[in-house]
Order: structure tokens, then C-alpha cells, then sequence
């Protein structure tokens, strides 16, 4: 059974729609290798260069959000996502985390990939099919596009301090939330039980000066009194 990692992006390049979130799964190569491979420096090297020299080559600050498998949230900061397109047309989408902290993409572990084709491909050819990849994604004159996608600020996990409610936590939320929109007639959270005037509704107050033994309410409203 292939498990899949999530990346929420925003899409700078799209002009109309640079300001939306897109998501796009990615299988775990973990469905193809027993360990996830390690691309060495020389690729990012090579990429770099053109970076610098080949203008359908470019680099984006725009992940917010990656989440693993088993639905667990990552931090983006050591995340970057090749998303490119060869001459004939095919979509080249790979999800990279990079072994060391540092700003340049030196050294980096392959953790997922889409679409499904090139998880066929690296099935069937293993290494020697990541090889062909990496080395077609540095040939500029084979390659219609190269975007590197970086993390932009802290994830929407991270920004929203996101926690998961259980059912019942949920359903608890939903009632206390209706209470606060429905406040009784003092603006309170919850109704009132004191005792009301049977004339004008009023609430009833106790007067001061009462016999011992005895106690009456009045009404502050129309005056009218209950002995207790």
C-alpha cells in the first residue's frame, strides 16, 4: 500500500490564482526503497549554475505546510520541492529535506514523488533511474521549466498553533459556543433563576429593612411585594 506526503503551496506563477493554496500528494519513496535515497551536493551544485544562467529556471519561497503519511506536520524550513517540466511534456514533481541546516541546498534526502509514472520508472530502474532524472532536470536544452519551491515563513500549522479536537471535544466547542450567542436579558452566558415579578417581569429584590423571622421581595419596577 503506497503512503503519501501532502505539500500546500501557494502558486506564484500563476497569475490569476498566485494567492491560493494548492495541494499536491507525492508518494514516499519509501514505497519503492527500503531507505530514501541521499542526493549529493554536485546535483544542487549543477542547479545552482542554472539557476543563474537559464531563465526557465527558477526559485520560489512558497511551501506552507507538509504533512508526512501518518498525518503528522512537519517543519518546513529543511523542505524544498522540484516541480518541472521536460521537452516532451512530463511532469517531474520530487519532495527533498536536507540533511544539514543551511541555507543552500547541498546535500539532501529524496522523500517522495509524483506523478505515479515516475514512481513506475524508479520501481522498475531503482538508482539508475534516479540518476537519469537528476541529470535530465541539469540539461537546460531538454527541460521546458525548473522551479525549486522553498519554504515561505512558518507553516499554516505553526501560524494557526493547530491542535486536533476529538469528537467529543468538538461537540463541547459547539455547545459553549451557542451558549455565548445566546445571552439572557443581563447579557450573561447562562439564564437567570431569580424570581420575577408576576406584573412587569422584573426581577425581585429583598428589601433591607425586614422583620427577624421574615423577609419580603419588591419589585423595582412597579413596587409590587411578596413576603417570602
Amino acid at each position: 500500500m503506497n503512503e503519501f506526503f501532502t505539500v500546500y503551496t501557494y502558486t506564484p506563477w500563476d497569475n490569476l490564482n498566485k494567492d491560493e493554496l494548492v495541494e499536491v500528494r507525492l508518494i514516499s519513496l519509501k514505497s519503492i526503497f527500503k531507505n530514501f535515497p541521499v542526493i549529493e551536493s554536485a546535483f544542487f551544485d549543477d542547479l545552482m549554475t542554472n539557476l543563474q544562467n537559464s531563465p526557465h529556471y527558477s526559485r520560489i519561497k512558497c511551501i506552507k505546510r507538509i504533512i508526512g503519511p501518518n498525518k503528522e506536520d512537519y517543519d518546513i524550513i529543511p523542505w524544498s520541492f522540484i516541480w518541472a517540466m521536460d521537452s516532451k511534456r512530463r511532469i517531474y514533481q520530487i519532495l527533498l529535506q536536507k540533511t544539514e541546516s543551511s541555507e543552500d541546498d547541498s546535500k539532501a534526502t529524496m522523500v517522495a514523488l509524483a506523478p505515479p509514472e515516475l514512481g513506475k520508472l524508479y520501481s522498475q530502474y531503482k538508482k539508475k533511474g534516479i540518476l537519469t532524472t537528476l541529470s535530465l532536470l541539469n540539461e537546460p536544452e531538454k527541460m521546458k521549466f525548473v522551479m525549486i519551491l522553498n519554504p515561505k515563513g512558518k507553516s499554516i500549522a505553526e501560524e494557526q498553533q493547530f491542535i486536533p479536537l476529538s469528537g467529543s471535544e468538538i461537540e463541547k466547542a459547539k455547545f459553549i459556543k451557542n451558549l455565548k450567542d445566546m445571552p439572557n436579558i443581563k447579557g450573561e452566558w447562562f439564564p437567570s433563576f431569580n424570581l420575577r415579578c408576576p406584573i412587569c417581569n422584573g426581577i425581585m429584590t429583598e428589601l433591607k429593612d425586614y422583620k427577624i423571622g421574615f423577609s419580603t421581595l419588591v419589585c423595582p419596577q412597579c413596587g409590587f411585594k411578596k413576603k417570602k
